[in-house]
């Protein structure tokens, strides 16, 4: 079985193994198909503190079922989420599942860069595999859990009812927060970004604002236009460049809130005025990762019409191109979100 890892020098190969088996209370799933996210590339960059497993927004078919796997069938479309908390210890119990201990520990065999991938016990167990409604393709599922992370950050940072809401950055799952905020009631949603392809992707998805961040005074100014100078709600860093904290956190309220939404650079380090923070009341609230309710429910919002995704996906490639796949990635001149294909695709 052919499947996706690290090579050397920063690159994604294609390599062989032996097919996945279901063991007892696991499933194997048929790929169809499997984003690409920014953490992949900066797994291949080393710029990501966590085991080199590839691929994690994968969707597909059940092709096999272990020993007590009651609930599913073979030919089931599935998405199957890599990572499950573990319910019981003391940050899951204060409710942050996603920074549980174990939370990483879990993960899919051999990723979702692969002909086949097997889904351990535990995921399948807590409830991490979700039947694909029938009105959502395969790109659309594809975008499920990066758009479940944002919607996990939205809970964590709080959204009242008609906030203004600015996002810097606006890659695919910038994309994805900012459209999940005009989707769940924010009254004004602007964003930067610097790819004109995805610019225009942002305005085509209803968003009230797009800037190019190189221009000067671009971001204060459309900022400044739709809160009559006070300053925005909530300010999301949708990157991983540590200047742009600083800019989100000129850009909040008094009392406003900055989410660090994207992958901050290793060894990065936060350059920010803490008296000016201290003064103003200005909350900065990390997330990290989704879970399965919110992915769940970013299912609904997509299948009631409300939040549109397909769009964002504009470039394919079957497994056997997957370098190229994260060439076109890393190239948002070229791309905006894309996804590696299977077999059930």
């Amino acid at each position: 079985m052919k499947f996706a890892r690290l090579g050397d020098g920063g690159t994604v190969v294609l390599a062989e193994r032996s097919a996945p088996v279901a063991g007892e209370g696991e499933i194997v799933v048929t790929l169809a198909a499997c984003g690409v996210c920014g953490t992949d590339l900066e797994k291949l960059r080393g710029n990501y503190r966590t085991a080199g497993v590839l691929g994690h927004e994968a969707v597909g078919r059940i092709e096999a079922l272990g020993p007590g796997v009651t609930e599913w069938a073979v030919g089931d479309r599935v998405f199957a989420h890599h990572h499950v908390s573990c319910g019981t210890c003391a940050v899951c119990r204060r409710g942050d599942p996603t920074f549980c201990p174990t939370y990483s520990r879990t993960n899919l065999d051999p990723g979702g860069f692969a002909e086949s991938f097997r889904v351990p016990q535990e995921n399948v167990r807590r409830g991490a595999v979700l039947r694909l409604d029938p009105a959502i393709g395969w790109e659309v599922g594809a975008l499920l859990e990066p758009a479940g992370c944002a919607l996990t950050a939205l809970h964590r940072v709080g959204l009242p009812p008609h906030s203004s809401v600015f996002v810097l950055g606006l890659g695919p799952v910038g994309l994805l927060y900012a459209r999940l905020a005009k989707a769940l009631g924010a009254a004004w949603v602007g964003g930067s970004e610097i790819a004109p392809r995805r610019r225009a992707a942002a305005e085509r998805g209803g968003i009230d604002a797009v800037v190019d961040p190189r221009t000067p005074g671009a971001l204060r100014a459309a900022v400044d236009r739709a809160t009559e100078g006070g300053g925005v709600d909530l300010a999301v860093v949708a990157t991983g460049h540590p200047a742009v904290v600083r800019d989100a956190v000129g850009l909040v309220r008094r009392g406003g809130t900055v989410n660090l939404f994207g992958l901050p650079e290793a060894g990065s380090r936060l350059d920010a005025d803490l008296q000016e923070l201290y003064l103003r009341g200005v909350r900065l609230i990390p997330s990290y990762a989704t879970i399965e309710a919110d992915i769940a429910e970013v299912q609904r919002l997509a299948v009631a019409g409300r939040l549109p995704l397909a769009d964002l996906v504009t470039a394919s490639r079957p497994l056997a191109e997957v370098a190229e796949a994260f060439r076109l990635a890393g190239r948002p001149d070229e791309a905006v979100k894309v996804i590696v294909t299977g077999a059930a695709y």
